[in-house]
């Protein structure tokens, strides 16, 4: 079973505990602001397979390097104009942007998936001092079996991974709650290949230019989180339900008096004041507890498709798509 250190107690023995155990090959809970990361050595291939094999992952699916600051990232990747703008606007934040791997890179293919981009963020708060004092980059995908609902929580993680992995560090709930966004850029076009954590409108004003939309979900697979069925529950999911049935577990936004209500299996609301930040950081932990319910299908309220509600709803399509 895996330890669980807190650090608001324990954080210089926190850094002390994840680094002796990254630099073992292992995997090592995170928290970061967006949701938990099952981080590990990118640079070594033994480490990265563990976390395929913990996850239960494609290896197909690329996955995200993190790094202490911007100094980092330019040793492993080259930076287009464009790119070295955003990242010195929004790191360290909720923002990966893809970009080619220098001819010397450390990072293994397998973190790459064999492609000849990287995707790369630098986190807050912890997660980029602990990169600081290991000084390798970490590959880390949420830390939760692939496909299903992401970790915000500590207590997330230790309940779907904890028999498999050796430490859970703990911050308490991340606060973004939904992984970042990522972007390319591709010919001198911005590239959305995934909305998320920072709007696309705040990276659109300091690229002073459109973001393109990636294609539909079958499309080759750039970056995560572009799998078609993805961050699904065990239950089934509904989308803009304008009533909700008996057997149902009810998700709404905002307030709405949605028909029904009062016989659904349980009630949750992301935020009823129509807060689209609150609703984020609320998604994936009401997402679980209306799994933990027993309810057959999870009904959403609808979402407006704005701000950050474009990544929430992306989350929802893929959670409701057809599963394999």
């Amino acid at each position: 079973m895996a330890r669980i250190i807190d650090i608001a107690e324990h954080r210089h023995e926190a850094l002390q505990m994840a680094s002796a155990v990254l630099s073992e090959g292992f995997p090592v809970a995170i928290p970061t602001e967006t949701v938990y990361g099952l981080a590990a050595d990118a640079t070594n291939a033994a480490a990265i397979t563990r976390i395929y094999e913990t996850k239960g992952r494609p290896r197909f699916n690329p996955l995200i390097c993190h790094m202490s600051d911007l100094a980092m990232a330019e040793e492993y990747a080259e930076f287009d104009p464009i790119s070295r703008a955003l990242a010195e606007a929004f790191w360290p934040g909720p923002l990966t942007i893809v970009l080619s791997l220098k001819a010397e890179s450390r990072i293994h293919a397998l973190a790459t998936a064999g492609l000849d981009t990287v995707g790369i963020r630098v986190p807050k708060g912890f997660a980029g001092d602990l990169i600081r004092a290991f000084g390798k980059p970490l590959a880390a995908p949420s830390a939760n079996t692939s496909g299903r609902i992401s970790a915000t929580s500590a207590a997330h993680v230790d309940a779907d991974l904890g028999g498999k992995i050796r430490l859970i560090v703990d911050a308490g709930a991340s606060t973004v709650g939904v992984e970042s966004t990522i972007v390319k850029v591709e010919d001198g076009d911005l590239k959305l290949l995934r909305p998320g954590g920072l709007p696309a409108s705040e990276i659109e004003r300091v690229a002073g230019k459109r973001l393109r939309r990636a294609g539909k979900a079958s499309a080759a697979i750039e970056a995560p989180g572009m799998l078609a069925s993805h961050y699904a529950p065990g239950a089934n999911v509904r989308l803009d339900a304008g009533a909700v049935k008996s057997d149902e577990a009810l998700i709404a936004f905002g307030a709405v008096d949605v028909p029904g209500a009062s016989d659904a299996v349980i009630v949750l609301n992301l935020s009823p004041c129509g807060d689209l930040a609150e609703a984020a950081a609320n998604l994936f932990d009401y997402m679980k507890k209306a799994d933990a319910s027993g309810a057959a299908t999870i009904a959403f309220s609808p979402i407006p498709d704005e701000g950050l509600g474009e990544a929430i709803n992306d989350r929802l399509r893929r959670a409701a798509a057809p599963r394999e």
